[in-house]
Protein backbone atom coordinates (compact mmCIF):
# COMPACT_ATOMS: atom_id res chain seq x y z
CA UNK A 1 0.00 0.00 0.00
CA UNK A 2 1.23 3.21 -1.18
CA UNK A 3 0.68 6.66 0.38
CA UNK A 4 0.43 10.06 -0.38
CA UNK A 5 -0.44 13.44 1.68
CA UNK A 6 -3.22 15.57 -0.23
CA UNK A 7 -2.66 18.85 -0.72
CA UNK A 8 -5.46 19.32 2.35
CA UNK A 9 -3.55 19.15 5.24
CA UNK A 10 -5.02 15.56 6.90
CA UNK A 11 -6.31 13.81 3.91
CA UNK A 12 -4.57 10.91 2.61
CA UNK A 13 -4.49 9.36 -1.01
CA UNK A 14 -4.21 5.37 -0.65
CA UNK A 15 -2.75 3.00 -3.63
CA UNK A 16 -3.46 -0.63 -2.86
CA UNK A 17 -1.29 -3.61 -4.45
CA UNK A 18 -3.13 -5.58 -6.77
CA UNK A 19 -2.76 -9.30 -7.94
CA UNK A 20 -4.30 -10.34 -11.17
CA UNK A 21 -3.88 -13.74 -12.92
CA UNK A 22 -6.09 -15.77 -15.21
CA UNK A 23 -8.75 -15.59 -12.81
CA UNK A 24 -8.96 -12.12 -12.71
CA UNK A 25 -7.76 -9.54 -9.75
CA UNK A 26 -7.51 -9.53 -6.02
CA UNK A 27 -7.44 -6.21 -4.20
CA UNK A 28 -7.53 -4.70 -0.53
CA UNK A 29 -8.26 -1.02 -1.14
CA UNK A 30 -8.67 -0.60 2.59
CA UNK A 31 -5.70 -1.82 4.78
CA UNK A 32 -5.85 -0.92 8.59
CA UNK A 33 -1.83 -1.44 9.18
CA UNK A 34 -1.43 1.05 6.11
CA UNK A 35 -3.95 3.63 7.47
CA UNK A 36 -3.21 3.97 10.59
CA UNK A 37 0.72 4.35 10.02
CA UNK A 38 0.08 7.33 7.89
CA UNK A 39 -3.39 8.48 9.69
CA UNK A 40 -2.34 8.09 13.53
CA UNK A 41 -5.93 5.93 14.60
CA UNK A 42 -7.98 3.90 13.10
CA UNK A 43 -11.24 4.30 10.76
CA UNK A 44 -13.95 4.57 13.13
CA UNK A 45 -16.76 2.80 10.68
CA UNK A 46 -20.30 2.82 11.00
CA UNK A 47 -21.78 2.58 7.54
CA UNK A 48 -21.06 1.65 4.22
CA UNK A 49 -22.71 3.60 0.98
CA UNK A 50 -22.43 2.42 -2.77
CA UNK A 51 -23.41 4.60 -5.56
CA UNK A 52 -23.49 4.15 -9.33
CA UNK A 53 -23.41 6.72 -11.72
CA UNK A 54 -23.44 7.68 -15.46
CA UNK A 55 -20.77 9.08 -17.65
CA UNK A 56 -21.12 12.98 -16.70
CA UNK A 57 -22.85 12.71 -13.53
CA UNK A 58 -21.27 15.02 -10.89
CA UNK A 59 -21.85 14.72 -7.24
CA UNK A 60 -20.98 16.80 -4.15
CA UNK A 61 -19.19 18.80 -3.39
CA UNK A 62 -20.50 17.48 0.11
CA UNK A 63 -20.14 17.59 3.70
CA UNK A 64 -21.28 16.83 7.28
CA UNK A 65 -22.19 19.55 9.90
CA UNK A 66 -19.37 19.41 12.59
CA UNK A 67 -20.58 18.35 15.11
CA UNK A 68 -21.34 15.19 14.59
CA UNK A 69 -19.06 15.47 11.23
CA UNK A 70 -17.95 12.57 8.91
CA UNK A 71 -15.09 11.02 7.90
CA UNK A 72 -15.06 9.15 4.64
CA UNK A 73 -12.80 6.85 2.77
CA UNK A 74 -13.57 5.76 -0.85
CA UNK A 75 -12.77 4.37 -3.83
CA UNK A 76 -13.94 3.34 -7.51
CA UNK A 77 -15.08 -0.31 -7.65
CA UNK A 78 -16.37 -0.13 -10.99
CA UNK A 79 -15.17 2.55 -13.84
CA UNK A 80 -13.35 5.56 -13.77
CA UNK A 81 -13.81 8.69 -11.78
CA UNK A 82 -12.23 11.99 -10.96
CA UNK A 83 -12.07 12.45 -7.10
CA UNK A 84 -11.92 16.06 -6.02
CA UNK A 85 -11.34 16.71 -2.00
CA UNK A 86 -11.87 20.68 -0.86
CA UNK A 87 -10.85 22.05 2.52
CA UNK A 88 -13.50 24.11 4.13
CA UNK A 89 -12.32 24.43 7.61
CA UNK A 90 -12.43 27.87 8.62
CA UNK A 91 -9.10 28.47 10.10
CA UNK A 92 -7.23 25.44 8.80
CA UNK A 93 -3.63 26.31 7.36
CA UNK A 94 -5.09 25.22 3.84
CA UNK A 95 -8.65 25.89 3.80
CA UNK A 96 -9.55 26.48 0.47
CA UNK A 97 -7.41 24.41 -1.04
CA UNK A 98 -8.03 21.20 -2.58
CA UNK A 99 -6.38 18.15 -4.59
CA UNK A 100 -7.57 15.72 -7.04
CA UNK A 101 -7.35 11.83 -7.71
CA UNK A 102 -7.96 9.85 -10.32
CA UNK A 103 -9.83 6.96 -9.23
CA UNK A 104 -10.34 3.49 -11.20
CA UNK A 105 -11.32 -0.24 -11.26
CA UNK A 106 -7.44 -1.01 -12.13
CA UNK A 107 -5.81 1.19 -9.57
CA UNK A 108 -8.29 1.16 -6.71
CA UNK A 109 -6.77 4.29 -5.06
CA UNK A 110 -8.42 5.49 -2.39
CA UNK A 111 -8.90 8.79 -0.35
CA UNK A 112 -9.71 9.51 3.10
CA UNK A 113 -11.13 12.73 4.31
CA UNK A 114 -11.41 13.61 7.77
CA UNK A 115 -14.06 15.47 9.39
CA UNK A 116 -14.70 18.88 8.08
CA UNK A 117 -13.99 18.34 4.36
CA UNK A 118 -15.92 18.67 1.08
CA UNK A 119 -16.13 15.77 -1.70
CA UNK A 120 -17.32 15.38 -4.78
CA UNK A 121 -16.69 13.12 -8.26
CA UNK A 122 -17.18 13.52 -11.63
CA UNK A 123 -17.89 9.90 -12.98
CA UNK A 124 -15.66 9.62 -16.29
CA UNK A 125 -17.81 6.72 -17.89
CA UNK A 126 -21.13 5.21 -17.50
CA UNK A 127 -22.07 2.64 -14.32
CA UNK A 128 -19.39 4.26 -12.43
CA UNK A 129 -19.65 2.36 -8.81
CA UNK A 130 -18.10 4.37 -5.95
CA UNK A 131 -17.72 2.70 -2.74
CA UNK A 132 -17.47 4.91 0.77
CA UNK A 133 -16.60 3.71 4.30
CA UNK A 134 -18.03 6.64 6.53
CA UNK A 135 -17.53 7.33 10.02
CA UNK A 136 -21.47 8.46 11.13
CA UNK A 137 -24.73 7.29 10.32
CA UNK A 138 -26.87 9.46 7.75
CA UNK A 139 -28.69 12.18 8.74
CA UNK A 140 -30.44 13.97 6.21
CA UNK A 141 -30.64 17.30 8.07
CA UNK A 142 -26.78 17.52 8.75
CA UNK A 143 -25.56 17.17 5.09
CA UNK A 144 -24.67 20.04 3.28
CA UNK A 145 -23.27 21.13 -0.12
CA UNK A 146 -20.83 23.55 -1.93
CA UNK A 147 -21.36 24.62 -5.75
CA UNK A 148 -18.81 22.51 -7.27
CA UNK A 149 -18.43 24.60 -10.19
CA UNK A 150 -17.63 27.62 -7.89
CA UNK A 151 -15.07 29.64 -9.84
CA UNK A 152 -13.11 30.72 -6.25
CA UNK A 153 -12.74 27.09 -5.55
CA UNK A 154 -11.50 26.31 -9.04
CA UNK A 155 -11.69 22.97 -9.80
CA UNK A 156 -10.48 21.89 -12.80
CA UNK A 157 -13.32 19.54 -14.08
CA UNK A 158 -13.06 18.44 -17.78
CA UNK A 159 -14.47 21.18 -19.92
CA UNK A 160 -15.65 19.75 -22.57
CA UNK A 161 -18.01 17.61 -20.04
CA UNK A 162 -21.87 18.00 -19.87
CA UNK A 163 -22.44 17.84 -15.86
CA UNK A 164 -25.44 16.08 -14.82
CA UNK A 165 -26.07 17.58 -11.13
CA UNK A 166 -28.79 17.00 -8.80
CA UNK A 167 -31.34 20.12 -7.67
CA UNK A 168 -29.32 20.05 -4.53
CA UNK A 169 -25.88 20.65 -5.87
CA UNK A 170 -27.09 23.25 -8.78
CA UNK A 171 -28.30 25.51 -6.13
CA UNK A 172 -26.00 24.96 -3.73
CA UNK A 173 -23.74 28.08 -2.01
CA UNK A 174 -20.03 29.22 -3.20
CA UNK A 175 -17.94 28.98 -0.87
CA UNK A 176 -18.05 32.29 0.60
CA UNK A 177 -21.62 32.07 1.05
CA UNK A 178 -21.56 28.96 3.03
CA UNK A 179 -18.92 31.03 4.94
CA UNK A 180 -21.26 34.15 5.47
CA UNK A 181 -24.47 31.76 6.34
CA UNK A 182 -22.29 30.25 9.51
CA UNK A 183 -22.60 26.31 7.40
CA UNK A 184 -18.80 25.71 7.77
CA UNK A 185 -16.97 23.34 10.14
CA UNK A 186 -14.36 25.02 11.68
CA UNK A 187 -10.82 23.28 12.12
CA UNK A 188 -10.15 23.32 15.81
CA UNK A 189 -13.50 21.34 16.11
CA UNK A 190 -12.27 18.63 13.23
CA UNK A 191 -8.84 18.12 15.08
CA UNK A 192 -9.58 14.38 16.10
CA UNK A 193 -9.60 13.71 19.72
CA UNK A 194 -7.39 12.20 21.82
CA UNK A 195 -8.19 9.62 24.78
CA UNK A 196 -8.77 12.25 27.09
CA UNK A 197 -10.72 14.27 24.40
CA UNK A 198 -7.78 16.41 24.20
CA UNK A 199 -7.20 17.34 20.44
CA UNK A 200 -4.02 13.90 19.26
CA UNK A 201 -1.46 15.27 17.84
CA UNK A 202 -1.71 12.73 14.54
CA UNK A 203 0.42 12.86 11.38
CA UNK A 204 -1.02 15.12 8.73
CA UNK A 205 -2.45 17.50 11.45
CA UNK A 206 -0.59 20.22 13.47
CA UNK A 207 -0.48 20.38 16.86
CA UNK A 208 -3.37 22.55 18.47
CA UNK A 209 -2.44 25.19 21.22
CA UNK A 210 -4.94 25.29 24.28
CA UNK A 211 -6.45 28.42 22.84
CA UNK A 212 -7.49 26.05 19.90
CA UNK A 213 -5.11 27.59 17.45
CA UNK A 214 -2.96 25.49 14.71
Amino acid sequence: MRTRKLAVVGGFEFTPDTHADRRGLFVSPMEEQAFVAAVGHRFPLAQTNHSRSAGGVLRGLHFTATPPGQAKYVYCARGRALDAVVDIRVGSPTFGSWDLVDMDSESFRAVYLPDGLAHAFLALEDDTVMSYLVSTPYRAELEHAIDPLDPAIGLPWPRETEFCLSERDTVAPSLAEAEARGMLPRYADCLPAGPAGDPAVVPGFPARSATGEG
